[in-house]
């Protein structure tokens, strides 16, 4: 009979096993994280290819917003019905961010028309034109029993922020009212179809801190247009 193996020759083997038990974990383990972040890779990118119009609006002036009409798809002027202002909910984001939710929620790609950041994540003020947008597509921004009806024929513009516990930035308030004047001008929207997400959903967006009277004071009509329909009035003197 072979003499039996001594200690230190036992204790060995009892390490070179364990050894090779944790190398061979560790290497299942390796594979496995692989095979998942390989399965993300295939999955589905959020789309959101636009254009991005600089915040700085002081300087470049208001006539930078008419870049909003080149579209890549004819501008469908009889199409859009009105605009509806939303909130993102969310302090930090930025139109990735954005879509990236829209995309988990199987809304392919960013739901929105427009996103307007507040400088956590998005310059304050710098306007995103969605992939929507530029080529006349409906949105997905509006839920409740109406929905079709609103993604399809109304325009979706996002404020970056939560309006129900901060106020917008003055930058973001600025350019919201450049995209407004300009939506409204150019596609002949009605004052009264400038709208916000809470009047047509159960949904508190764009939040309380919204300035609603400013809006209204933007969207009111122009002093010209109300001239010329009294003028145009039959039964004025």
């Amino acid at each position: 009979m072979s003499p039996a193996p001594s200690r230190p020759s036992q204790v060995l083997a009892k390490l070179t096993r364990r050894t090779q038990i944790v190398w061979g974990s560790l290497l299942l383990s390796m594979t496995v994280v692989a095979a998942a972040l390989m399965g993300l890779d295939d999955g589905p990118t959020p789309r959101m290819d636009g254009l991005a119009l600089v915040s700085d609006v002081d300087s470049l002036g208001p006539t930078n917003i008419q870049a909003i009409f080149d579209t890549r798809a004819d501008l469908e002027r009889g199409r859009w019905d009105g605009v509806i202002i939303h909130h993102s909910g969310s302090q930090y984001g930025s139109p990735a961010s954005i879509a990236a939710e829209h995309q988990s929620r199987s809304f392919h790609g960013l739901g929105h028309h427009f996103v307007i950041g507040n400088g956590n994540g998005a310059d304050d003020g710098e306007l995103h034109v969605g992939y929507r947008w530029l080529d006349q597509l409906p949105g997905a921004h509006t839920g409740g029993p109406n929905e079709d009806v609103f993604n399809r024929r109304y325009v979706g513009v996002c404020l970056i922020g939560d309006g129900d516990r901060r106020s917008f930035t003055d930058g973001q308030l600025r350019r919201l009212g450049q995209l407004i004047e300009a939506l409204t001008r150019e596609l002949d929207i009605p004052a009264d179809q400038v709208l916000l997400h809470r009047d047509v959903a159960q949904t508190s967006s764009p939040g309380r801190l919204f300035p609603e009277v400013w809006l209204r004071g933007k969207v009111a009509p122009r002093a010209d247009v109300v001239a010329e329909v009294r003028l145009d009035d039959p039964g004025a003197d």
